[in-house]
């Protein structure tokens, strides 16, 4: 019985190589319409936050390195917060809605869809010694949505996970711009103490402007932690 795309649900003839026979790999679950639908990033990126330089115009960059890393490079309160953040697709249309169908309309199954390229992407950027530090909901969103993106995003990736930080209940960040991202206190508290001799590697969704896994990271950064990256499913 051939399976049906977790996206289109169309039914359709997933495809088997020899190595996913001999290792007994799972079919993809996405029909190769949907897959060829997400944007990989895969070409030259900046160094600092992952963002795909192959269409960003020479005057918005510094060699490797976008301007909006700059600004924060320069700022004195956030130079050195966060080593670096990598992230898996970009965040266009298809992933904007195929994210909104997974957080916000229930459709929980779509993660498996992410697996395989969450997994790979992680492991070609950071070590296998990493702790992963998920950004957390507040109890208000939990409850409303059902599941943590973030937690559920890190349970691919079988490394130790630290449900370490709590959040305030605020506007959600979608709304707020830059500015009012950075002017805000900080939403995170430590929960316990922080291991410190691994690197610590914050998991999110969406990287935006990336003053959340910033104010996350400054806080780990506070109790202790030397080294603190960030990983996103996407880049905006």
């Amino acid at each position: 019985m051939r399976p049906y795309c977790l996206l289109c649900h169309h039914c359709y003839q997933p495809r088997v190589s020899w190595s996913d026979l001999l290792t007994l790999k799972k079919g993809d679950c996405l029909c190769a319409t949907c897959r060829r639908s997400f944007s990989l990033i895969d070409s030259d990126i900046c160094s600092d936050c992952g963002r795909p330089l192959d269409h960003l115009d020479h005057s918005y960059r510094d060699g490797d390195v976008c301007n909006d890393c700059l600004r924060w490079q320069n700022d004195n309160e956030w130079k050195g917060v966060l080593a670096k953040n990598r992230s898996v697709y970009v965040y266009d249309d298809v992933m904007k809605e195929v994210i909104s169908r997974w957080k916000f309309r229930g459709d929980y199954a779509i993660i498996e869809a992410f697996r395989h390229d969450v997994c790979r992407v992680f492991s070609h950027h950071f070590s296998s010694e990493s702790v992963l530090v998920p950004i957390p909901l507040s109890r208000e969103r939990l409850y409303e949505r059902g599941f943590n993106q973030a937690k559920a995003l890190a349970e691919l990736l079988s490394l130790p996970i630290l449900d370490i930080l709590e959040r305030d209940h605020l506007e959600k960040q979608s709304k707020k711009s830059r500015h009012e991202r950075l002017q805000m206190e900080n939403v995170f508290r430590l929960r316990m103490s922080l291991p410190l001799e691994k690197p610590l590697v914050i998991i999110d969704d969406i990287y935006t402007t990336g003053a959340t896994v910033r104010h996350a990271a400054k806080r780990l950064r506070q109790a202790g932690a030397t080294d603190v990256s960030s990983f996103t499913l996407a880049r905006a």
